[in-house]
């Protein structure tokens, strides 16, 4: 039932993913750095490179980190004379997302990267574009057919909503400090078999030598309650709760929905890639960003769209639509308060892997 809003309306995704785009290039650099260490003269791919984008979403973002690493791969390629690559570029998400709109944009997309490049049709090899629809915790690509991973703000969603919680995290969507011991464990337990499968369906797919580039919505507490990841799931529980004192919104609908989303922590993801055994984790950045960033000309960030432009699907299959409007209404109104008292950040965690032999 997940998957981003796509099209170009006012609430698409396309128009209110400035918050990734802006975390896309925060972690460029560690990006950069692991491309350039797989293409050394004596392991530069010989007739292909391959690359995939786990979670691609639709908009300007899905193909921005292929451009990237497509232009990065040429500077090396040109340096170490070696012959054009052709390349191959991998858009996975669920089903529900809107690869049409990927796919209109390719043209345009290829014009803009050979000019970046400064490329002539003699000395730059195609680029073979894929869509692939379904979950990267199951296999998605043959054994050994991938050389670069990358995924961003993706892994920190579940496959489901962790099983036995179910009316039991009373008034409450996600993990708060009052949630029983038993859907604190429910949400990590899901988180641990999610991620392990994860790791062991990559470590099947990449090269050896290959490298992951993966950024998730974490936490630096060890609290998984702490506000620090929780506040923006609290803060639309909030607003649903007061639809409910109003009788806009059913209680039962409120007490049976859950959130299927877990910020971890650093030491969480290192014990999962540890036990997993196949990955190195070569670095790991924390950062942070503001809820309510400018970008570089001065465009407020509408942090109450960009949440919905994500998760409206999920809350329309469960709530219906009549409710949405007014909910997130609603939402920016607390968001707005809430900002004028505290500052509100993100935590994002990157981890660099490289799959060892």
């Amino acid at each position: 039932m997940l998957h981003v809003n796509g099209g170009e309306g006012e609430m698409s995704y396309a128009n209110n993913s400035l918050l990734s785009r802006k975390v896309l290039s925060s972690t460029w650099l560690i990006a950069k750095e692991a491309i350039s260490k797989f293409c050394h003269q004596s392991n530069f791919p010989t007739t292909t490179f391959t690359m995939a984008e786990l979670g691609c979403s639709c908009g300007p973002n899905a193909l921005l980190i292929a451009s990237n690493l497509v232009e990065r791969v040429e500077e090396i390629r040109k340096r170490l004379q070696k012959n054009a690559l052709e390349y191959q570029i991998l858009l996975n998400d669920l089903h529900g997302n809107d690869f049409n709109a990927i796919f209109r944009s390719l043209p345009s997309f290829l014009e803009e990267l050979k000019t970046k490049i400064g490329a002539h049709d003699s000395d730059f090899g195609p680029c073979f574009f894929n869509g692939v629809p379904g979950s990267f915790y199951f296999r998605l690509f043959p054994t050994n057919s991938v050389h670069f991973f990358h995924s961003t703000y993706t892994l920190h969603w579940l496959s489901r909503v962790p099983e036995g919680i179910e009316n039991k995290n009373k008034g409450k969507i996600f993990i708060s400090s009052t949630s029983p011991k038993s859907v604190v464990e429910a949400y990590y337990k899901q988180f641990q078999m999610d991620f392990s499968m994860f790791l062991k369906c990559r470590a099947e797919e990449l090269v050896i030598d290959g490298h992951m580039i993966l950024t998730m919505l974490g936490r630096t507490s060890e609290e998984p309650w702490s506000k620090e990841c929780t506040s923006f799931w609290e803060f639309l529980s909030l607003a649903l709760n007061t639809m409910v004192a109003e009788g806009l919104v059913e209680e039962e609908k409120v007490v049976s929905f859950n959130i299927p989303n877990y910020m971890p922590s650093p030491g969480e993801v290192e014990v999962e890639v540890l036990k997993e055994g196949r990955f190195s984790i070569r670095h790991l950045q924390v950062s942070r960003i503001d809820w309510d960033f400018r970008d570089d000309v001065e465009t407020s960030h509408d942090f109450s769209k960009c949440v919905r432009s994500v998760i409206e699907s999920f809350l329309v299959s469960h709530f219906g639509e009549a409710i949405i409007d007014e909910l997130f209404r609603r939402y920016k109104k607390i968001i707005v308060e809430k900002r004028s008292k505290e500052r509100l950040q993100l935590t994002n965690l990157t981890f660099s892997l490289i799959k060892v032999k």
